[in-house]
């Protein structure tokens, strides 16, 4: 899967970052997102949206897209800013932290590609060059949002595999804490077996209580 020109980059360094989350299902647990941008010479084989992987094959693709991209960023927002927030606006802004960690790295990040229909707000974040045909302006970054873009450009798709990674890990550690609702196993979704233990044991502070089936055992 290649880097597609969907922004014009007439200078080499003007490279863009992809970006997206994993884990807005769920009903405990943070968002992650990650923020990707690949090196052209050396292209990393077999990616693709992080759905569509075996979990082998996601984490030898983690080892290989954090060792042979340009700079790769992961952040997440935590159960109680997704309740705060929105389960879209939380996924937004950790979607800003994985790209404003890029930036402190001291990566010139000019144009970011995200997974889906919505941007995250990069508003003060510098950017040059002139705007172009379908993407949006955010502050002084561009953003293109692409629907199906995990599946499509290289570097979303590598972005995916890394959340994706991460937030499993996430919530293979959170299974020692809480070993009663088997994180491990179900990684948080609304699984049958997960239900059933929420009902039993209660929600623990890594439920998301905006989420209707945990709200119902919090009344």
């Amino acid at each position: 899967m290649p880097q597609l020109p969907l922004f014009k980059m007439p200078m080499p360094w003007m490279m863009y970052a992809g970006v997206d989350e994993a884990g807005r299902g769920p009903l405990a647990g943070p968002v992650v997102a990650a923020a990707v941008i690949l090196d052209p010479a050396s292209p990393i084989i077999g990616v693709n949206d992080s759905k569509k992987l075996s979990e082998a094959q996601r984490e030898r693709l983690f080892v290989t897209i954090t060792t042979q991209s340009r700079a790769f960023a992961i952040a997440q927002a935590s159960a109680a800013e997704i309740d705060e927030l929105n389960i879209l606006q939380a996924s937004l802004l950790a979607m800003r932290r994985a790209v404003m960690t890029l930036i402190a790295q001291g990566h010139r990040v000019r144009r970011i590609h995200v997974d889906g229909k919505h941007c995250p707000n990069m508003a003060g974040t510098k950017s040059d060059g002139p705007d172009e045909p379908g993407a949006f302006r955010l502050g002084d970054m561009d953003c293109l949002a692409l629907i199906g873009g995990d599946g499509t450009d290289a570097a979303i798709a590598s972005a995916s595999i890394l959340a994706k990674v991460t937030r499993d890990r996430l919530m293979v550690a959170m299974d020692e804490r809480y070993p009663q609702y088997e994180f491990a196993r179900h990684k948080g979704y609304p699984t049958a077996r997960h239900r059933a233990l929420l009902i039993e044991h209660g929600a623990c502070s890594e439920h998301r209580r905006s989420f209707a089936p945990v709200r119902a055992v919090c009344s």
